[in-house]
């Protein structure tokens, strides 16, 4: 009888002891799952953030980096249509980078979601510059899809949309 009580309580001990690694590993994994995907959060908005950064010291260059440099590239904003990475930055990013002065731009109530190796973000935007003669002051609505590219976050599609404005 005690043979048995012994090799009970030895299977009990044993199953206790698979069962403790098996929860403390999980925990580590899910602890290293967290921080991953903290870090790619971290980088997604850093990534937003230096697009905001670009327009404002007109930084083609960085701008450049932070999005993407191909034909997958679409760009919605006011009702206008933008597609591949030549027809964003010839049509729409260079002109616009001209056009404005003294600007400030930023992003707040950014809220990123991550799959594997991509995330999309919707966020607020303020922009505020000189246009010609006149000041500008805008805010609106974005949402964000970038897909990290060889290490690299990158804008992969933007839209963005204003209210309207009130009849004059």
């Amino acid at each position: 009888m005690s043979k048995r009580i012994n090799r009970s309580s030895l299977r009990i001990a044993l199953i206790l002891a698979l069962a403790v690694t098996l929860i403390a590993g999980l925990g580590i994994t899910l602890r290293q799952t967290t921080r991953a995907q903290s870090r790619a959060e971290a980088a997604v908005r850093d990534t937003l953030m230096k697009s905001t950064l670009s327009f404002e010291r007109n930084d083609l260059a960085m701008a450049t980096k932070v999005w993407a440099n191909d034909e997958s590239l679409t760009v919605f904003e006011q009702g206008h249509a933008n597609y591949g990475w030549a027809d964003y930055r010839d049509h729409h990013l260079v002109p616009e980078m001209a056009e404005f002065k003294n600007t400030k731009y930023s992003l707040d109530n950014i809220k990123v979601h991550l799959v594997g190796k991509t995330a999309w973000a919707t966020f607020t935007y303020t922009i505020s510059g000189d246009v010609d003669a006149r000041h500008v002051d805008s805010v609106g609505l974005g949402t964000a899809v970038l897909e990290e590219r060889q290490g690299n976050w990158q804008i992969v599609h933007w839209h963005s949309s204003a209210p309207r404005r009130a009849p004059a």
